[in-house]
């Protein structure tokens, strides 16, 4: 199996047909609260991403923003379900660590939905701390935020 890691912007097809596909599976974990996160999805300020290929066929992807002077924060993570554990998004995500770290930033920031168990398992598995919920997911009971040091 050949998997092959390309950086990019969010003007790939790819990564656009790779977020329609994240946005239907948010849309059922997430619910009644899909509205509000989706309002901070819009994928066209993006322009630090990753899409992940197995044999020439995109599976998965993600994203880095800046978040602040000495922090991006990583958008858009997703890898196709029946492509999940092949370390796909362990690929994606050391990549746009490795991505940030060239660009000067000292730290990784993310947002998930404590419904998405595997997500949550998998930051942790990768280093990332739990912190106090940033932003606009203050006061959402279903957010959980991370950083990672760099």
């Amino acid at each position: 199996m050949d998997i092959k890691v390309l950086r990019t912007d969010s003007d790939s097809t790819d990564f656009i047909n790779l977020v329609k596909e994240l946005d239907a599976y948010l849309k059922i974990t997430d619910g009644d609260e899909h509205e509000f996160y989706n309002q901070f999805n819009n994928i066209d300020v993006l322009k630090n991403v990753v899409v992940c290929y197995v044999d020439d066929k995109p599976v998965g992807c993600g994203a880095i923003k800046e978040f602040d002077k000495t922090s991006v924060e990583v958008k858009r993570m997703f890898v196709l379900s029946q492509n999940r554990g092949m370390g796909i998004a362990q690929k994606t995500l050391l990549e746009l660590e490795k991505w940030a770290k060239e660009k000067g930033y000292k730290n990784c920031v993310l947002e998930t939905g404590k419904r998405q168990i595997e997500a949550v398992h998998f930051y942790k598995k990768c280093n990332y701390k739990i912190i106090e919920n940033y932003g606009q997911y203050k006061e959402m009971e279903n957010s959980i935020c991370f950083k990672k040091e760099l």
